[in-house]
């Protein structure tokens, strides 16, 4: 009996480990894949809709944020640990919705929908003090993103302490970045597309892109070694550079990830405080 409870206490330490290591994946992904598109990097950008310096690092964050949403349909994701409760009732519903873990919230239905939500939101301001008109949409969906991309980074140990930079940061984009209308949306689009990249890149793979509908190979592709890996039998699509979840090549990639999201940030950062010092020159 006791060896039966320690190898179950074993399983549930080695799903939360891997979970976790998702997570701080799927979180720098969104960042990096927000740098590339955004913050017009002298070297491995792509300078495809370049804003404005707080724009850029209010999103990075976002973006982050925004990438573990497709994950709110399993129960065991960083986000479903965010508040007491409250967290694992919403990731089950989620998941009953959208028929279970890596069926419909990881589509491209839910990320034009998600997408459509974030632009919704980027339209509710309101008067408030000492601020005047300020996006209050986008800053209350700033504090829940920020604090899921500041746990699954493991930058803080308590949800509490990520709860409170979750606010500071939305007072912050009130202040410094209230021209949301662009960069919000994007960024939660962003991130949440590039969840779904790197779950292709595993062997799980995601829905086929017309999801709910479900289209399958034919025989003669079910039975080629590589084609059937690629597109499943099952309907999904994969191309699993990676291998499993939580792969050492996950690792790898994290690591990478970090590094470009470091100077990227750096990068950025600079650019922000040159032209803060600037304006201060007669």
């Amino acid at each position: 009996m006791a060896s039966r409870r320690r190898g179950a206490t074993t399983r549930r330490a080695a799903r939360r480990t891997m979970w976790s290591v998702m997570g701080f994946t799927h979180a720098t992904s969104g960042t990096a894949a927000w740098l590339a598109t955004t913050a017009a990097l002298p070297a491995l950008g792509t300078g495809i809709l370049p804003l404005t310096p707080a724009g850029v690092l209010a999103g990075a964050m976002v973006a982050a944020g925004a990438a573990l949403l497709p994950d709110a349909d399993h129960s065991s994701a960083t986000i479903a640990h965010s508040v007491p409760v409250l967290g694992r009732v919403v990731t089950d519903a989620i998941g009953d919705v959208s028929g279970g873990h890596r069926h419909g919230a990881h589509s491209l239905l839910a990320t034009g929908l998600v997408t459509a939500g974030a632009v919704a939101l980027g339209g509710w301001r309101a008067e408030l003090p000492v601020v005047g008109d300020a996006p209050v949409g986008p800053a209350i969906a700033t504090v829940a993103l920020i604090t899921f991309a500041v746990k699954a980074r493991d930058l803080v140990r308590h949800w509490r302490t990520a709860w409170a930079l979750g606010l500071l940061a939305a007072v912050l984009v009130l202040v410094y970045a209230s021209d949301t209308s662009v960069w919000f949306p994007l960024a939660v689009g962003v991130g949440y597309a590039a969840h779904l990249v790197g779950d292709a890149l595993t062997v799980g793979g995601i829905p086929g892109l017309l999801w709910p509908l479900r289209l399958r190979p034919p025989a003669w592709w079910r039975g080629t070694n590589v084609l059937n890996d690629v597109w499943k039998p099952n309907g999904y699509i994969a191309l699993p550079l990676l291998g499993n979840a939580g792969s050492v090549r996950e690792y790898v990639l994290a690591i990478a990830l970090g590094l470009y999201c470091a100077y990227g940030l750096g990068e950025v950062a600079l650019r922000a405080a040159g032209s803060v010092l600037a304006s201060g020159l007669p």
